[in-house]
């Protein structure tokens, strides 16, 4: 096989790659991890919790509570210099999430909403215990600010609710400046004659709705996730949820729980070391989704408190923020397979940003970085393929002459390569080297959230969108045929023709990408074929002298 179809097939089958990964991350097998024989009775009906057995405290009685939803719920909002949440007085659920330094990706007029009631996103939490408040109870707001003060680091909101006889329960959420993480903690003062011996439930609840700002070309996942020292990031789908084959550990002392979508998180982070049972379910005659985590509470005597407190993270995947706040967070921006390659490009862009301040500015540096990285394959493709441009017309020639034996063609083919030292493999395998750092940066570009609402120049005010006036895309599509006509002219007319087409082919896909991503080919193009020129003219320049000398 040649250079040329070596060169096609290669085209093909990176196309074909990237097609395939979007297909993989939307029917992507799930880890399968050990499932605990004791799972929790998940109550179908949107009621609270049941822990299993495994969790329970010796003696224990937990029941189920199903309530009846409460008709005089009232809302409040709350507002940090991150974020505005909205807060219902009906279990003290987060039923509103309004982060003010994102914009919609489909009205750049409005902050974009996390939590809402449009896909029924809310955070909630309750006790699982005898009469004890879930997220279905009324509570009390405790007059106090909805505002975090200058000068303040934190801001407390607290709401209070019935238990039962001489128990006073209290839900306590504390918010803090410069961060997206709410500290949800539940306050049990016993002054009844009894001890309790509770548990608490934090649960996201979502439909399996995908999320604005998708396009069939970049397929992104959305669902639950959960994360463990023991079995990773587990990712499960809505389905598997919903006929109740999900496999993912549900018992364990360490890791979090997260619903996930492209650039955003919710997370619940239990504290290292205690004991926590992860549950998912899907409601009743409804196309809602709960998944949560069950902790104990260390008794309660008569006379005396306890507190149980989870953090939660709802904003923008920030790696440095997730990494921060527990072990395994910042896996939620998934880079597949090739993180071992995506994790350390993305550490580049990001000091590279910290230099030049932009970042579109910044992939067209990493690109060029990236691209002297590569130097030297790519000079000794290039210099395979002008080789291959030089012999050509012999190569045609030879096809003239033998085209009806195939046998006889292969053989003087092979004896030409010999003898002008031709690797027909030469131009190819330093380019297949570097696809996989490619595809690593495609990831990066796709999924970073520093790359959303984030300007270039001029017309370009978002590298996570796709270029609004095409001007890109073309580009690039003009920088592929440029690129095609330094190569050599591939003998067969048919595959001539295939070549002339790729250029629409990826221009089609390129149309629909982010700028980000198309800004990275276009400038990538561009070196090539400044290096390709600079190479094919001086070996073309060197052909000529020896053939001067000769003659």
């Amino acid at each position: 096989m040649d250079t040329r179809r070596l060169i096609l097939v290669m085209i093909f089958a990176f196309s074909s790659f990237m097609l395939w990964e979007n297909w993989q991350e939307y029917n992507r097998p799930k880890p399968v991890a050990d499932v605990a024989t004791n799972t929790p009775q998940a109550v179908a009906d949107g009621s609270t919790p049941t822990p299993s057995v495994s969790l329970q405290a010796a003696g224990s009685a937990i029941a189920a509570v199903t309530e009846t939803p409460v008709a005089t719920a009232e809302t409040f909002s709350v507002e940090t210099d991150l974020m505005k949440v909205t807060i219902s007085t009906q279990g003290g659920d987060l039923v509103g999430l309004e982060l003010l330094n994102y914009k919609e990706s489909d009205d750049k007029d409005h902050n974009f909403v996390l939590f809402d009631a449009k896909h029924q996103y809310f955070a909630q939490s309750g006790l699982i215990g005898d009469g004890l408040p879930t997220h279905r109870s009324l509570f009390r707001r405790v007059d106090g600010p909805l505002q975090l003060q200058d000068g303040s680091d934190e801001l407390k909101v607290r709401l209070e609710a019935d238990g039962p006889e001489g128990v006073r329960i209290a839900r306590i959420l504390t918010f803090k400046r410069s961060s997206y993480v709410v500290d949800v903690a539940w306050e049990i003062v016993n002054g009844s004659d009894k001890p309790l011996a509770p548990h608490a439930y934090f649960q996201v609840q979502r439909d399996d709705g995908e999320p604005a700002g998708g396009n069939f070309m970049m397929h992104t996942f959305t669902g639950p996730a959960v994360y463990t020292e023991a079995e990773k990031y587990q990712k499960i789908s809505f389905g598997d949820v919903a006929d109740k084959s999900a496999k993912f550990v549900k018992t364990a002392d360490n890791g979090w729980l997260a619903m996930v979508q492209h650039y955003f998180v919710a997370a619940w982070v239990p504290e290292q070391g205690v004991q926590r049972e992860y549950y998912m379910r899907k409601l009743d005659n409804s196309k809602l989704y709960q998944m949560g985590v069950i902790v104990p509470v260390a008794e309660v005597g008569p006379g005396t408190s306890a507190v149980s407190s989870v953090s939660l993270f709802a904003g923008p995947q920030e790696q440095a923020a997730l990494k921060a706040l527990a072990p395994g967070l910042d896996l939620v921006v998934d880079y597949g397979w090739l993180t071992v390659i995506a994790a350390p490009i993305f550490w580049a862009l990001q000091f590279i940003h910290g230099l030049v301040g932009n970042w579109g500015w910044a992939i067209v540096v990493l690109t060029i970085a990236i691209k002297l990285a590569f130097f030297p394959l790519s000079a000794a493709s290039y210099k395979s393929m002008a080789k291959m441009r030089l012999v050509t017309p012999r190569l045609v020639q030879l096809k003239e002459r033998y085209g009806d034996d195939k046998a006889r063609l292969n053989q003087e083919m092979m004896k030409l390569y010999q003898t002008e030292k031709i690797n027909p493999l030469g131009g190819c395998l330093p380019i297949l080297i570097q696809i996989p750092v490619f595809i690593a940066l495609y990831w990066v570009l796709l999924g970073a959230v520093e790359m959303r609402d984030a300007p270039w120049i001029l017309w370009i005010t978002d590298l996570a969108a796709p270029d609004p006036w095409y001007i890109l895309p073309v580009i690039m599509v003009v920088s592929m045929f440029i690129q095609i006509k330094l190569n050599p002219t591939p003998p067969d007319p048919i595959q001539a023709k295939v070549m002339m087409a790729m250029p629409f082919v990826f221009g089609i896909m390129f149309f629909f990408f982010p700028a980000g991503l198309v800004l990275y080919w276009v400038v990538n193009n561009i070196l090539s074929i400044a290096q390709q020129w600079q190479i094919t003219r001086m070996m073309e320049a060197g052909g000529k002298a020896a053939n001067d000398a000769k003659a």
